[in-house]
């Protein structure tokens, strides 16, 4: 494996990150959604990630799929809501704020890694090419 693989693999760990980052956004910008039905409240949507590994041996990651949550949405009485059912209930999206916040520092330092891998792998690069000075 050389050491621009580095790059890629690297590479592919921060777009991975970036995915996570952005769904986990989405979350938490829809935390408070409130809707009519279960079928029509926000449900928490998180990536699958899948390993990369190719004729080469270098790998990776790639976002395989993204699911979303069957977690229970709950009811909250709110008659005066123009969303509210006949009953007078609103259906709260199934997201779990404080998970959300979790994974968000967990992807935000996951994302700081990879930056730091290449960093560290373009100082190696750049000092094997002052050594033939």
């Amino acid at each position: 494996m050389s050491l621009f693989n580095v790059f890629n693999i690297a590479g592919s760990g921060m777009q991975a990150q970036t995915v996570r980052m952005n769904t986990t956004a989405s979350n938490l910008a829809n935390v408070d959604s409130v809707a009519t039905t279960p079928e029509q409240a926000y449900k928490a949507k998180h990536p699958v990630f899948a390993s990369v590994l190719n004729a080469q041996m270098t790998g990776g990651v790639k976002v395989k799929d993204i699911y979303q949550s069957d977690a229970e949405h709950l009811m909250r009485y709110e008659p005066n809501n123009p969303q509210s059912n006949n009953e007078g209930y609103v259906f709260q999206s199934n997201v779990n704020s404080i998970e959300e916040m979790v994974n968000m520092i967990s992807a935000s330092r996951s994302y700081q890694n990879n930056v730091e891998i290449m960093n560290t792998s373009k100082e190696m690069l750049t000092k094997t090419l002052s050594l033939g000075k």
